[in-house]
C-alpha cells in the first residue's frame, strides 16, 4: 500500500519542522555555551576590578552566573521540542533524588562547600594546614578548596574532608608567637647564654616590645639544660625572624665560647669476654 500525496506532504511538512528544531536546538545549544563562559568571565573580570569585595565569593559568583545561563539555554532547546517545562520539573526532581543518593560523597563536599563560605574559617590568601595539606589558598569552589603548596605546587583537596577535620589558619591572627628551645651544655654559664639570647631578641626589629620577648631555664636534660625563647612578631615575618634568630644565636653562642651538649659514651664491659674464677678444690675427709 503507498502512502498517498497528502501523507507524504504531512510527513515531509513534519520532517522539515523537526529539522529546523534540530537547527535551532543545536544553535541555542552553542550560543548558551558561548554565552555562559562569556558572561562567567566578565563577571570575573568585573568582580576583580571592586576591591572591597571578598576574593572567595568570586569564583562562585562567576560559576553560578555561566551553570544559570546553561540551565536556561537546556530549557529553551527543550521548549523548542514541545517539552513540558512542568512535567520537566517532576522529572528532574526524581532523577535528582537519584542522583544524589548515587553521588552521596559529592553532595557531601557540596554540602561542606557552602559551610566554608559561611563560616568562614578561611580565605582565598590564607596559609592554612588542613586534611594533612599546607598551603596558601587559592580557591574555595563547592567541590574542592585548591591551595598552593610551599614549594608551589597545586593541591586541590574535597571539601568534606578540610569540614570534617581540624582547621589550623596561620594568617587569621595578625600577631604569632616564636616559641623553640636551645641546648646548651652543663659546663657552660646558663646565666651568659640567657643574656644572649636576650640581647638578640631585643636587637631584632622585627620582634615586638610587646608582649616582652621571653627567655628561661624550660628542661633539665641529663647532659643538657634547655634554653627557651620565645617572643612575638606579625604573622607575615614569623619565618623569616626564626631564622634569623636561629642563626645569630649560633653565631654568638660560638663566639662566646658556649657549646651545645656533645653526646657522650658510657664505657661497658661484655660479660662474654669475662673469664669464669677458678674454684679451688675440695678435700675430702677419710
Amino acid at each position: 500500500m503507498h502512502p498517498t500525496p497528502e501523507t507524504m506532504a504531512a510527513f515531509e511538512l513534519w520532517l522539515l519542522d523537526r529539522s529546523v528544531s534540530l537547527i535551532a536546538a543545536v544553535l541555542i545549544l552553542i550560543a548558551g555555551w558561548a554565552i555562559s563562559r562569556w558572561a562567567g568571565r566578565l563577571t570575573r573580570r568585573g568582580l576583580d576590578r571592586l576591591q572591597a569585595f571578598d576574593a572567595t565569593l568570586k569564583p562562585l559568583l562567576s560559576s553560578l552566573v555561566r551553570y544559570t545561563i546553561l540551565a536556561a539555554a537546556l530549557i529553551a532547546v527543550l521548549q523548542r521540542f514541545g517539552v513540558e517545562t512542568t512535567s520537566l520539573v517532576a522529572v528532574l526532581g526524581a532523577a535528582g533524588l537519584a542522583i544524589g543518593l548515587a553521588l552521596q560523597g559529592t553532595l557531601a563536599n557540596v554540602a561542606a562547600g557552602v559551610m566554608l563560605l559561611l563560616l568562614r574559617p578561611f580565605r582565598v590568601g590564607d596559609g592554612i594546614q588542613a586534611a594533612g595539606q599546607t598551603g596558601t589558598v587559592r580557591e574555595i569552589g563547592l567541590f574542592t578548596t585548591i591551595l598552593i603548596s610551599d614549594d608551589l605546587a597545586y593541591v586541590s583537596i574535597p571539601n568534606a574532608q578540610i569540614f570534617s577535620g581540624v582547621i589550623t589558619n596561620n594568617s587569621r591572627e595578625p600577631v604569632r608567637r616564636i616559641n623553640f628551645t636551645v641546648a646548651v651544655d652543663y659546663s657552660n654559664d646558663i646565666e651568659a647564654a640567657q643574656k644572649i639570647v636576650l640581647d638578640i631578641l631585643k636587637s631584632e626589629k622585627r620582634i615586638l616590645a610587646m608582649p616582652a620577648p621571653v627567655t628561661g631555664v624550660a628542661a633539665l636534660h641529663e647532659y643538657a639544660v634547655d634554653v627557651v625563647v620565645r617572643c612575638w612578631v606579625h604573622s607575615g615575618d614569623t619565618e623569616a625572624v626564626q631564622f634569623a634568630i636561629q642563626k645569630a644565636i649560633k653565631n654568638r653562642f660560638h663566639a662566646a665560647g658556649i657549646s651545645i651538649p656533645a653526646r657522650r659514651q658510657a664505657a661497658t664491659t661484655r660479660t662474654d669476654q669475662v673469664e669464669p674464677p677458678v674454684r679451688a678444690p675440695q678435700m675430702k675427709s677419710v
